[in-house]
């Protein structure tokens, strides 16, 4: 197809008319065109076409901006009739042309044809045909048969009296174009956003377009709701450079809407500017402009956008995923996360505050999710002015943070939600003015239960409000219009913070600590019986700070009749060393009440004005639940409780399946313990072991040779039982601290207990009759049938470690040390003597079978470890000989001693201490 911009002949006029094709872009007035090409890569050339030989009347124009001496002009008679029949008629149509004057300003003048060659309709001749335009019969040329059959039409259009030659002149048919509103946003209301009418005059670019409001002829500016394209930007010096895309969105709108007869729907008139969605029966424009990547929602008037925001947002989202024109370089914010790293159902353990929740996982992993979008209530400068000897607590002290908190907690705390993950917010550093602290890294997602939004809820109550982001921030909430809509909901029906109530004031009393305020408190609470309480924070298993709702205090509470194991903490000697299993028990403490709505009993306080009691949650004796959970031990103050019998069952139990503290459990005859606690000498009680397992601390553990046969008849009958109904692969599912039949290496089923569940394909299981540990798949795990529990045979292997020596802490130093053991004793039977108790395990003596040598003795004197000095007068002539052994390694400068003695000066240095 023939270009409509090939180049002409430089002869003026034209002697050789070629015939060229095109497609009518705009139609300027009765007698002028725009044509253009077919797009190639881009928006097409385009030429104006002037009608040879006829005229039409003029358009309305504007008087020129700065010059005072021109003024509007209105339409001529008929011109703008003639502009609607020509531009109805062949506006976008495919249309030929030839060119038969040029003139030295560049105007070219020819015949325009409907279709692609000359036998279609002539659009000068319909013109003059209808009395639309007049023939310029000066210099006619009559042996010229097309301008002889112009004048021929003309005077039939006159006899019939069309157009321009009907009767009164046509001065009725005058329009009168009006270019400016007086209250542009009047007159928007007014039209109630029903469509109206209009044609497109201009398209400024490709989501800015003129208008023409029928029929009343507005001539107004209108800005698509909801999306902004690229646009052209005008330089200092005048000029115009176009942002990437920008041309093409232009010529978009343009080929679909330029002089197109459409619907608007006025929407909105912010500062003036007219909003709205055009109307048009191929489609959307808006809604097209966002799908083929030519623009971006804008969130400032997507709210307006009266056929649904959630189309404009799918629409950008298609064209995202496809990474089209502007999306060519998109990334997605949650790209590099699996699916299953996406979207996810997970329980609710903690909220932290008003826009962060700590969640548990299938995995048992915890993880804190912030939602996404939205803020949290905040001080508004009244920091500066707070008291500053009252010590600021956010949660009460901050508008509204306590009635978030708490629609949070009574809505998800212990419930399953739906987490889809919408962006990951990168960590930030602290400012150098300190104006704006650091952040770690956020996982930001939004969170649904039953269908709900949990965010959109909470900014719907007034109790959080909605980030706004720059315009190119693409992380954000996949449900960030819900948000918009519903914080101009709760600011419309004046919802929390946007009240203009008195804000809430919550005087809460915090007793913690404070022993004068405990003692008043002590006997209204012993009296009270069960109050009411919410968990707010967990120290350890067994001690809690709980908020009294009718008393408006915070208290810390001990719970009684129990001895837990206590955690890592600072004390004035230094930090205290976290006893065995305190982190398990504060995690079950913390997973079963943490933030939940509990009832207390407070029997008596302690001297630090902490108050002493029992917690019940959902008819669950907390205390009773941590010792039968193996995480705690009765105490001997429990005694003069109800719960007493209760608590030894449940001790009892516990000691029974040799779970967690009593692992280790051995029961003793009355009388030899009577004997022990007389006895004044060591003694050398050596039993024989089978060393099956040794850690890199120096642990090991044993099975007893004498029970070694029930174990191998327990393990044939257990074997032959599985091969006879092998389990189910998959049918187990594994949690923490559940008994188990584990496939070990070789192929055979074993005994195990699971220690920990970070997903299905990596349980950490214990063997619990040889010591060692393994990570498997869940596949490879099954229920451990009845018969062979350890309630039939107890769990074989024993932890031990040897007595009188401390292990390097110098990783090579210990390494060498496990080395030379598990050479010398692992998968061999020992002699093997208890010689005092541990934290973790008691402390032996290990013999060789044949030799009856001492093993931890070899280890000194071969100068691999250090010897640990006991007091206890029992055990000093065994020290005496371990410490001779020392002095001969040093002497001998052997191994850890090979530079002398480095624990006088360099003990911090080289990791040992005395």
């Amino acid at each position: 197809m023939a270009s409509a911009v090939s180049a002409q002949a430089q002869a003026n006029p034209v002697s050789v008319p070629t015939l060229q094709r095109g497609i009518v872009k705009m139609v300027l007035s009765g007698c002028a065109v725009i044509v253009r090409g077919q797009p190639r890569g881009g928006p097409p050339p385009e030429r104006q076409i002037n009608l040879s030989n006829v005229r039409a009347g003029a358009l309305a124009r504007r008087a020129a901006q700065g010059q005072t001496e021109t003024k509007d002009t209105p339409d001529e008679p008929w011109a703008f009739q003639a502009r609607e029949f020509l531009r109805k008629k062949i506006i976008g149509k495919e249309v030929c042309f030839t060119v038969e004057i040029k003139t030295p300003q560049g105007r070219e003048y020819g015949m325009v044809y409907l279709g692609k060659d000359t036998s279609g309709e002539n659009i000068a001749e319909s013109l003059v045909a209808e009395g639309l335009a007049t023939v310029r019969r000066e210099g006619l040329r009559g042996n010229n048969p097309e301008q002889a059959r112009l004048c021929d039409l003309e005077d039939q259009a006159k006899a019939s009296k069309k157009g321009i030659w009907s009767e009164g002149g046509g001065a009725h048919t005058i329009r009168d174009l009006k270019y400016s509103i007086e209250n542009p946003r009047n007159f928007v209301d007014s039209h109630h956003q029903k469509p109206v009418n209009a044609i497109i005059e201009h398209v400024r670019d490709g989501s800015v377009v003129r208008a023409l409001l029928l029929p009343d002829y507005y001539l107004v500016t209108v800005m698509l709701s909801g999306v902004k394209c690229p646009t052209f930007k005008r330089e200092a010096d005048g000029t115009e450079s176009p942002e990437p895309f920008a041309a093409e969105a232009k010529f978009f709108t343009e080929s679909r809407l330029l002089q197109r007869d459409v619907q608007i729907i006025l929407e909105s008139c912010p500062n003036q500017i007219i909003l709205g969605t055009i109307l048009h029966p191929n489609g959307n424009i808006t809604e097209l402009l966002l799908k083929e990547g030519f623009a971006r929602c804008v969130d400032w008037s997507m709210a307006v956008y009266t056929q649904g925001a959630e189309k404009l947002r799918a629409a950008e989202r298609s064209a995202k995923e496809r990474k089209v024109r502007i999306w060519k370089d998109y990334v997605a914010p949650t790209a590099n996360l699996d699916q299953k790293d996406r979207q996810f159902v997970a329980k609710v353990m903690q909220v932290v505050n008003a826009d962060a929740i700590v969640v548990k996982l299938n995995s048992g992993e915890y993880k804190t999710i912030h939602l996404s979008s939205i803020r949290p209530p905040r001080n508004e400068g009244e920091e500066k002015n707070k008291d500053k000897d009252k010590r600021f607590r956010p949660l009460y002290d901050i508008p509204y943070m306590f009635e978030a908190r708490e629609f949070l907690r009574k809505k998800l705390i212990g419930k399953k939600v739906n987490v889809t993950v919408d962006y990951i917010r990168a960590a930030t550093t602290a400012t150098e003015t300190g104006t704006i602290p650091a952040f770690p890294e956020r996982t930001c997602a939004t969170v649904t239960i039953g269908g709900i939004n949990i965010a959109e809820a909470l900014v719907s109550k007034g109790l959080a409000t909605v980030i706004r982001y720059r315009q190119d921030d693409d992380q954000r909430s996949s449900h960030y219009d819900e948000l918009l809509a519903a914080e101009a909901r709760a600011i419309k029906n004046g919802k929390g913070l946007h009240s203009k109530k008195e804000v809430p004031i919550h005087r809460v009393a915090d007793i913690s600590g404070d022993t004068q305020k405990a003692k008043q408190f002590l006997p209204f609470l012993q009296r009270a019986g069960r109050s009411e309480a919410v968990v707010e924070y967990v120290f350890s298993g067994s001690r809690l700070k709980l908020y009294m709702p009718k008393e408006t205090c915070l208290i810390t509470f001990l719970l009684a009749g129990i001895e837990c194991p206590r955690s890592s903490r600072n004390i004035p000697g230094g930090m205290q060393v976290a006893e065995p299993f305190s982190e398990e028990a504060m995690l079950f403490t913390k997973e079963l009440v943490l933030q939940r709505e509990v009832e207390v009993e407070v029997e008596s306080m302690d001297k630090a004005g902490n108050f002493i009691g029992w917690l019940h949650i959902e008819g669950v004796n907390l205390s009773v639940a941590l010792v039968e959970s193996a995480l705690s031990k009765v105490h001997f103050t429990a005694e003069r409780s109800s719960y007493y019998k209760t608590l030894l069952s449940a001790e009892e139990a516990a000691r029974q399946r040799k779970e967690k503290l009593w692992a280790n459990y051995e029961e003793k005859p009355t009388e030899e313990v009577a004997q022990l606690s007389e006895e004044k000498e060591r003694v050398a009680n050596y039993r024989p072991v089978y060393v099956t397992e040794i850690t890199d601390t120096l642990h090991f553990y044993t099975q007893d040779v004498e029970t070694g046969a029930q174990l191998e008849n327990l393990m044939e009958t257990m074997r032959a039982e599985i091969a006879a109904q092998p389990p189910v692969e998959g049918s187990f599912t594994p949690r923490r601290g559940d008994y188990c039949i584990a496939k070990f290496a070789d192929g055979e089923w074993y005994r195990a207990r699971v220690e920990k569940v970070e997903s299905a394909a990596k349980v950490h299981v214990f063997y619990i009759d040889y010591g060692n540990r393994e990570v498997v798949s869940s596949t490879r795990l099954a229920a451990l049938p009845p018969a062979f529990s350890t309630r039939t045979l107890p769990a074989q292997a024993t932890e031990y470690t040897f007595a009188f020596i401390q292990v390097p802490q110098d990783e090579d130093a210990r390494a060498d040390v496990v080395d030379c053991v598990v050479r010398d004793i692992q998968n061999t039977q020992c002699l093997l003597n208890v010689e005092y108790g541990g934290a973790s395990c008691p402390h032996v003596t290990l013999q060789f079978t044949d030799s009856k040598d001492d093993v931890g003795l070899g280890l000194v004197k071969e100068g691999l470890v250090m010897v640990e000095v006991r007091k206890e007068k029992h055990l000093q002539k065994m020290v005496t000989e371990y410490l001779n052994g020392q002095e001969s390694a040093k002497s001998a400068r052997l191994n850890i001693w090979r530079y002398g003695d480095f624990r006088a000066d360099d003990a911090d240095e080289f990791g040992y201490s005395r």
